[in-house]
């Protein structure tokens, strides 16, 4: 069973909400749609839910055309980030209600709910409704109410934003044992790279209505395609400058060398793009290869055990996460260091020329 998705587009008077798209989602697979706003994402699970119509392009489930089958019947379920239950049921009569719109047997019901409350972990809230249920409970009772129909297809639509973070947390942990007991395909859309290394599987990174990358999540993740997927799938998104080989030397930006190493010596001569993450520049040079960048200081932003540098080198604006707190005076020059490891080179047109050794590694 699959669900497959060929040159499927959605245009809107005029205006492209999703660029032709070709997917193929497997059963018993856990699939993230990640992208900031308005990358696509919800309209991409729009689409694959029948909730809204192709432009051009087919939907196709086991192998069957349902393209222009009601979404009423199909067997899809959707969760959305607002907790949507019925405030007058009980825990119990929310996830029972689309058996009963089916028209199950009582004993059939009783099964299901009982089932389906076990593994989401309200068995003993079962009496209880919803406003009497934290946050987290909440959403547990709308994704209940989804997986009780025995849906094939369970779209997942930022469905952890509007909770706190232990929630959040508590929530991303149980989510994947929930997918691997169901053998339905998931599909989760989200805005954040956690968020998707946590939930691993499948990752397809959004920009612009366009899916630029789709595959394992660690491997979209450590070797992106291109920068645009690499931005992406970077929380600070990530930091590029300009760099050039030339023989056995590669420089950076305005005031950065390095030897033409490893990955770097299989480059052609020429002009190309760096990108490296936030979380990989220092104050302080941690391998004898690193490579040193002199910056003005923005704006530091102290997060508990860490910082957020805000940096400007040349024309360039980066962003560094370093460990530690450092309470720096803004507008002052600070020296940050790169290991080359660390590295992702792009060609002209955004492509990836070269991994990062690091990543390359992994």
């Amino acid at each position: 069973m699959a669900l497959e998705l060929q040159a499927v587009s959605r245009v809107v008077k005029g205006q492209v909400h999703i660029q032709p798209t070709t997917l193929t989602l497997e059963k018993g697979t856990m699939n993230v749609l990640l992208g900031p706003t308005l990358s696509g994402k919800t309209s991409l699970m729009r689409l694959m839910a029948g909730l809204d119509a192709p432009s051009t392009g087919r939907l196709v489930w086991d192998g069957s055309d349902v393209t222009g089958v009601r979404v009423q019947d199909r067997k899809v379920a959707m969760v959305y980030q607002q907790f949507i239950n019925y405030p007058g049921l009980t825990v119990y009569e929310n996830i029972a209600s689309p058996l009963r719109l089916m028209g199950k047997g009582r004993d059939e019901i009783d099964r299901a709910v009982r089932q389906t409350a076990e593994m989401l972990k309200l068995t003993p809230m079962l009496q209880r409704k919803p406003l009497e249920l934290s946050g987290g409970q909440q959403q547990r009772c709308a994704l209940a109410r989804a997986l009780v129909k025995g849906a094939g297809l369970v779209l997942l639509d930022e469905p952890l934003a509007n909770l706190d973070y232990k929630l959040r947390e508590e929530l991303r942990a149980e989510i994947p044992r929930i997918f691997e007991e169901s053998g339905a395909i998931f599909v989760y859309a989200t805005t954040e790279p956690e968020e998707a290394l946590l939930l691993g599987g499948n990752t397809a990174t959004m920009w612009e209505g366009r899916v630029t990358q789709f595959g394992p999540t660690p491997t979209v993740y450590r070797q992106p395609a291109d920068a645009v997927t690499a931005r992406v799938f970077s929380d600070p998104p990530m930091n590029f400058v300009p760099c050039a080989k030339d023989g056995q030397r590669m420089t950076f930006g305005i005031d950065a060398a390095a030897p033409a190493s490893g990955a770097f010596a299989a480059l052609p001569d020429g002009r190309y793009m760096a990108g490296f993450r936030a979380n990989h520049l220092h104050l302080e040079t941690h391998s004898g290869q690193a490579v040193k960048f002199r910056c003005t200081l923005g704006v530091s932003e102290i997060t508990g055990s860490e910082t957020f540098l805000h940096l400007d080198h040349g024309a360039d604006r980066w962003v560094g996460l370093v460990h530690g707190v450092h309470d720096l005076p803004p507008g002052g020059e600070v020296s940050v260091w790169l290991d080359p490891a660390h590295v992702y080179i792009f060609d002209a047109e955004g492509r990836l020329a070269a991994p990062a050794a690091y990543a390359a590694a992994a």
